[in-house]
């Protein structure tokens, strides 16, 4: 039987930028390390573990207790969700976040750029497996194209008879020094559901700091972010299109030792911001209608 991995390399492989290997617990990963940057991308969950600018520190954090098995999600990096955003809205029984990020996805196409830039497109169509927990037709794919900055951008298409909502986001994890000396421009003004308060509707005053645990639904929003981190003294600018929310998450001291897999000082040195379609933000496709929720990352050194 060919070596699926040297299959994938002999179709899709850029030489000197793009190579298919053995990730962790066997799991097929795809390699980029090309002029700009190196990153990485896992084929389970279309989920993108790491991405690193020449010059620059990791922009993404993973859990070092991240699991690497078939039918879990991985902990950190960039978590595709969709096509239900938290727990199911009528049944609690299927997956927290949707399916597409703890499913095996095929690798569709890579483009090397003119400018150096590498480009990998991942793509999960329904199954068997997906109707039994969504009973709708698709083709949601995950365009990662990897230079200075790194865009991402998921495309989901209504390939069935019948319309369908679905809501989704790119769970980005972002590397930081300390998350108490760390601010968030972009969001001050606007309102917010407060998962952890009752849903409760609140407006952000000022910059977004750290102090605890903190579950936010940013609404009405397709503002550009940016991480000020003074431990590491870089900006992290995070911008988006097809999007009007955001989320911000970080699981502090107790919720961080209740996960198995999350270190229970992780809390400290990681931030989710999220380009999500939630809350009321859903997407509405006729049959043939197509969806693009996109995110853009771009580190520049500070002091």
């Amino acid at each position: 039987m060919p070596d699926p991995i040297a299959v994938l390399n002999e179709r899709f492989a850029i030489a000197g930028q793009l190579q298919f290997c053995t990730g962790e617990n066997g799991l097929p990963k795809a390699r980029i390390d090309n002029a700009w940057a190196t990153a990485e991308v896992y084929l389970h969950g279309a989920h993108i573990t790491a991405f690193q600018p020449k010059s620059h520190g990791p922009v993404l954090w993973m859990s070092p207790l991240a699991q690497f098995q078939p039918g879990k999600a991985i902990r950190g990096g960039v978590p595709v969700i969709w096509p239900w955003f938290g727990p199911h809205a009528t049944d609690r029984s299927k997956p927290q976040h949707g399916f597409a990020r703890s499913a095996e996805w095929q690798v569709a196409a890579t483009e090397a750029l003119a400018d150096g830039r590498s480009r990998l497109q991942l793509v999960l169509t329904d199954s068997d497996a997906t109707r039994a927990l969504w009973p709708h037709a698709f083709e949601l794919s995950l365009t990662v194209t990897v230079g200075a900055e790194l865009v991402m951008e998921l495309t989901c298409r209504n390939t069935g008879d019948q319309p369908f909502t679905a809501g989704g986001a790119l769970h980005s994890y972002f590397a930081v020094g300390d998350v108490t000396q760390m601010a968030v421009e972009g969001l001050a003004g606007r309102e917010y559901i407060d998962q952890l308060d009752g849903n409760r509707i609140k407006q952000q005053a000022g910059p977004v700091e750290i102090s605890q645990e903190e579950d936010r639904i940013y609404i009405n929003s397709a503002d550009t972010c940016v991480i000020h981190d003074t431990v590491l003294a870089r900006d992290i600018q995070i911008s988006k299109t097809g999007s009007q929310t955001t989320v911000v998450w970080n699981p502090w001291q107790a919720k961080a030792r209740a996960m198995a897999d999350f270190a229970d000082d992780g809390y400290q040195h990681m931030l989710c911001i999220e380009a999500a379609n939630a809350a009321e933000d859903v997407v509405r496709l006729a049959p043939g209608e197509s969806h693009t929720l996109s995110q853009m990352l771009a580190v520049s050194k500070t002091g």
